[in-house]
């Protein structure tokens, strides 16, 4: 898309130096052969470039109406080729993706505290899915045409077409003011690449890496990822864990899979000042809004199944909470 706009901007400036030629040559030559002043002469060369029929300023010379016979030649000639040119852009429904794509770059260029996705492939599908349905802002990077003719079809979806692991595109993406990046590439090494040159871009940014390989695992973290996953592992424990333990596997489904169903991360740092320092107690989370809190993370990272209810609220520690879409939502007004 871009190669193309590039060669049509080409074209048009070219267009733009004929026409500037054929009104410099035009200008020049009546005023050279006959004599003309120079606003009779302007005014004689657009009456003949136009071709709207009037007639020059003042009775020709022989050699005057050869010259405007080769003028009228050229200025066929260049409004041709600058009709065309603009013709063909339109008509291909270039100039139509052009403007869209120049919209699309100002919103990625406003985003901030969002999320970039690198491959829109299996994982790069689900992982839009869940931040659409979170109403988490994020882009996608993709150079696969097909990927990208399906992202077209998301008229909410932003992308960027080309390649994640060169440090311009991931620029582009605004990755200095994004809270986090997934790369789900089906290259373990092109993984590894953007999750390297993520942390030198951005050394706070969260980076959520997928891998095939066991050996990868290890790689990625030392290049700087801070959780990998590796699909094919979570598969199969999945399906054994339908044999074990059926029901609570599904119902675990149930709460991630459902929309009515949300289990939210509370930071407490960011809670109203008078919860700071609380205990869960006095919260009273399930009086207030009828969730639960069903976990806490300490501020030493120590996690913490239904907490006892004197924990205290303490800054940089975090509480998981359970509870339908409206109940979260309540919560939140409440707490935030």
């Amino acid at each position: 898309m871009q190669k193309k706009h590039n060669r049509f901007l080409k074209n048009i400036r070219i267009a733009f130096f004929l026409i500037g030629f054929a009104l410099a040559l035009g200008i020049s030559g009546f005023m050279i052969i006959e004599g003309y002043t120079f606003s009779e002469s302007f005014y004689s060369t657009i009456i003949i470039l136009s071709t709207v029929g009037l007639g020059v300023a003042h009775d020709l010379s022989e050699t005057g109406r050869w010259f405007v016979c080769l003028l009228i030649v050229v200025s066929l000639g260049v409004f041709a080729y600058g009709i065309s040119t603009l013709t063909t852009y339109v008509m291909e429904g270039e100039l139509q993706k052009f403007y869209k794509n120049k919209k699309a770059t100002k919103m990625i260029e406003k985003l901030s505290n969002h999320v970039i996705i690198c491959g829109y492939g299996r994982n790069g599908r689900q992982a839009c899915e869940q931040l659409t349905s979170h109403g988490q802002s994020f882009i996608v990077i993709e150079k696969g045409e097909a990927a990208i003719n399906e992202l077209k079809e998301h008229e909410n979806f932003l992308y960027i077409e080309g390649d994640a692991t060169r440090d311009e595109i991931l620029i582009d993406s605004g990755i200095a003011k994004a809270k986090a990046i997934i790369t789900t590439l089906p290259n373990d090494a092109a993984n590894v690449f953007v999750v390297l040159t993520a942390r030198e871009l951005n050394p706070n940014l969260k980076i959520i890496s997928r891998a095939s390989e066991d050996s990868s695992e290890g790689k990625l973290r030392r290049a700087g990822a801070d959780n990998v996953i590796m699909p094919d592992k979570i598969g199969g424990t999945h399906m054994a864990t339908l044999v074990t333990r059926p029901d609570v596997l599904e119902f675990m489904d149930y709460i991630t899979g459902t929309i009515n169903v949300r289990l939210e991360e509370i930071f407490c740092s960011k809670l109203k000042n008078e919860f700071q320092g609380k205990s869960i107690r006095e919260l009273e989370v399930r009086h207030r809004s009828g969730a639960n809190i069903i976990g806490f993370k300490s501020k030493d990272g120590e996690y913490k199944i239904n907490p006892d209810p004197d924990t205290l609220m303490e800054n940089d520690s975090k509480v998981f909470v359970l509870g339908t879409q409206e109940q979260i939502e309540n919560l939140l007004s409440i707490l935030i």
